[in-house]
């Protein structure tokens, strides 16, 4: 009971993060829904637990304080909510990009009675990189072809990174009123890029050239055409996968040091400092968020449940060669099963 005058704040409880995340799906597909209501019904009760929809990963992912702690989540579906569920690993959101310029054209016809399609669009991608000054002139097998600015849009882009559009068409090639079109057919292709289906940032795309027809053409065919040059273009401009690296802190006691550094080598980590704090070692470290997924159930058992850890983003980083061939192997497999 207050008295008059009498103001009391609480500071909203701070819940530590999650340490361990799986992708969560109820064996009967049927179930999805009443999944979904029993996850979020059960996130009230231990706000600890992180239930998200994600619609880049395509997966229900649930994040904990452990394995013990998601365990406990099946547990409690599986007795209280009679709901049989199965965890598997969590897709990470890689993201793809271009290292070099490249020029691809494309002409989408079609002719079935009546008003016909056709579009044409030529065009040129680079890499896109924070305040690089316009373009003037590009060179390909020795020709040159000359830029000649009518129209430019940034757009940053909901994941992070940015596609710059530049309107370069001269003598009337391309209708003004097709370009929204162009953009979203490249948009389109952004949203699923051509290596992995991930996210595609920090490109710049320029169209220069194409062709209409007085009938056939229409915002239909540009779309097609501007999504065909582009995903031709990327393919061939030096694409790269990009992967999320974390910030990593570990505190960890003196006697085990030598173990955790070992282990994160291996996890492609890089040391990035040492501290000594009340006793215990405190390791810094950058890591790609694919080499996060056990971590807390192998540092526990190299140190016997006496070191802890905490994550935070730090930014995109290029892959390694050979993880890049395996991740778009990867992606073309499950292509091809969505396909049969």
């Amino acid at each position: 009971m207050n008295g008059k005058g009498v103001e009391q704040h609480f500071d909203f409880i701070k819940y530590p993060n999650p340490k361990y995340m799986r992708a969560i799906e109820a064996t009967n597909s049927q179930e999805t829904e009443k999944l979904m209501a029993a996850l979020l019904k059960m996130r009230q009760e231990d706000p600890t637990w992180i239930v998200e929809q994600s619609k880049e990963l395509r997966q229900t992912i649930v994040k904990g304080q452990g394995e013990f702690h998601l365990r406990t989540l099946k547990w409690r579906l599986e007795n209280n909510e009679k709901l049989q569920t199965v965890f598997k690993e969590a897709r990470i959101p890689y993201r793809e990009t271009i290292t070099k310029q490249a020029k691809a054209e494309y002409r989408h016809k079609k002719q079935s009675g009546g008003a016909g399609q056709f579009g044409e669009v030529h065009l040129i991608v680079e890499p896109y990189a924070e305040g690089m000054p316009d373009p003037t002139m590009y060179k390909f097998n020795g020709q040159e072809f000359k830029m000649n600015i009518k129209g430019k849009e940034e757009k940053d882009l909901p994941w992070g990174g940015k596609l710059v559009f530049i309107n370069s068409v001269v003598g009337g090639a391309i209708d003004t009123r097709f370009m929204p079109a162009i953009l979203k057919g490249i948009m389109d292709c952004m949203e699923h890029g051509p290596l992995t289906g991930s996210y595609a940032r920090d490109v710049r795309v320029i169209v220069y050239d194409g062709k209409m027809h007085p009938v056939d053409s229409n915002e239909l065919s540009f779309t097609l055409a501007a999504r065909h040059a582009f995903s031709d273009a990327f393919k061939v401009a030096g694409p790269k996968i990009l992967e999320p690296i974390y910030d990593l802190e570990v505190y960890v006691p003196s006697d085990y040091m030598g173990d955790v550094m070992s282990d994160l080598q291996g996890r492609r980590a890089m040391i990035m400092g040492m501290d000594s704090e009340a006793g215990y070692q405190k390791l810094q470290a950058k890591i790609p968020l694919k080499e996060l997924s056990s971590y807390s159930i192998s540092l526990s058992s190299l140190t016997g449940g006496r070191a802890s850890f905490t994550t935070k983003f730090s930014s995109y980083e290029l892959v390694p060669n050979e993880l890049q061939q395996t991740l778009i192997a990867e992606h073309e497999a499950e292509v091809k099963d969505e396909e049969e």
